[in-house]
Formats: structure tokens, C-alpha cells, sequence
């Protein structure tokens, strides 16, 4: 991926500026973050990094719960950070903002404790997906955890037909992996040991789970 071969947060670049206001509306945003902050067992002191940050709510609230953490957030997409440094300048947190090539994590080896990634991998086509799952295992340490909240396997048929709007938005080529529940078995195939979901909610648009994993 590269950063004109991407989809916007919204699928369309003119309607980036609303993405907060979508996720707040129509997700328990606050609530699914919340535990995958929890999940990841954060110790004072960690490097964090958090993949595909978007407008930084996830990078705001881990700041907020540890606060003697570092984080630094990506991202391909420069009118989304720019809406992200707005936010963090009024959380008034330190949060440090990057715009790379959506290929190449631009970090040394083995430079994080700690992977977050929120609402990304359904935007990755298969390849894609390898290859963010490869960056993200060089860049953290030994013993570091991989953990994502994204959509997952409907939990039942109305949740499977609420989720075709969901494809229709960000593509049926880059969701049906996460629909299928494949996840665990993609970053099982990049390395990673002990890749499994978590925990789920059913929301008005379809199931949304969260995942882990480790990098031996």
C-alpha cells in the first residue's frame, strides 16, 4: 500500500472530516477502546505504537490512562493526522504523530512493547494485511503484543446483514476476511503466536471484535 492506494476512513476523502462524529454515533467507541486499552496490560514506561491512528482517539485515551507511557501514532492518510494534532493539542497530551508510505514502518527493529490498532485491517486488502502484519512483528520487542479492535465474524444472521453496508463502504475485498473470522489465522500466518479474538459487540452495523496476539 501506498499513499494514494488507500481507502479513506469513510471510503470518500469529503467526508473524513465527519469521521468522529460517525464512529461516536453508530459504535460504543468509548466502551470497545476502553477494554482494548485494558487488554494490552500497559506498564509505566512502554513504547506504544498505534497502527493506522486516524483522527488519534486510541493514542488520546491510552496517553490518558498511562500516562507515563510513549506513543506515537501513523497513519497514511495527512488530512486525518491533521485532524489528529488538532485533538491532541486540545487533550493537551503527548502524542507523536506520523505520516509514512503505508509499506515500510519507518522504526527500528524490535522498538515497541506494545502494537494497538483500531478500526484498520478491514480497510487492507490480503496483501496488505501481510504486510502490516510483517512491519508490526519487526518493530516490537520480543514478548510484545499485538492488539486490535476491528470488525470480526458476524455472531448471528441479523448482525451478517447489517454488515453488508459496512462492505459496501470500505469494499468487499478488503472486509470479507474479517467477516469470514479469519483474522486469527492471518496473523498466525505473519508470525505471531497465540493470535486470538477476545471479545466482541454487536452493533447496528455488524459485529465488531477485539484480537491479541504475541511475538515470540
Amino acid at each position: 500500500m501506498n499513499k494514494s492506494n488507500y481507502i479513506p476512513a469513510l471510503r470518500f476523502h469529503w467526508l473524513t472530516d465527519y469521521y468522529d462524529w460517525a464512529v461516536s454515533a453508530f459504535l460504543p467507541e468509548k466502551k470497545f477502546k476502553t477494554e482494548l486499552l485494558r487488554q494490552t496490560e500497559i506498564k509505566s514506561g512502554y513504547n506504544i505504537l498505534d497502527f493506522g491512528t486516524g483522527t488519534a482517539t486510541l493514542s488520546i485515551m491510552a496517553k490518558q490512562m498511562y500516562p507515563d507511557i510513549e506513543i506515537k501514532g501513523i497513519d497514511v492518510d495527512s488530512h486525518i493526522l491533521s485532524l489528529a494534532d488538532k485533538k491532541i493539542q486540545q487533550a493537551k497530551v503527548s502524542v507523536d504523530l506520523l505520516h509514512y508510505d503505508g509499506a515500510t514502518l519507518p522504526y527500528p527493529d524490535a522498538s515497541f512493547d506494545r502494537v494497538i490498532s483500531s478500526l484498520v485491517f478491514h480497510h487492507l486488502k490480503r496483501k496488505q494485511k501481510n504486510n502490516a502484519l510483517s512491519e508490526i512483528k519487526r518493530v516490537l520487542k520480543p514478548g510484545g503484543e499485538l492488539h486490535i479492535a476491528d470488525w470480526g465474524k458476524p455472531s448471528n444472521m441479523l448482525m451478517r446483514t447489517l454488515m453488508f453496508s459496512e462492505q459496501w463502504l470500505d469494499g468487499y475485498e478488503n472486509t470479507i476476511d474479517n467477516i469470514k473470522g479469519l483474522l486469527p489465522q492471518i496473523i498466525t500466518e505473519a508470525g505471531f503466536t497465540d493470535a486470538e479474538q477476545t471479545k466482541e459487540f454487536n452493533t447496528i452495523i455488524g459485529t465488531l471484535s477485539l484480537y491479541k496476539a504475541k511475538k515470540s
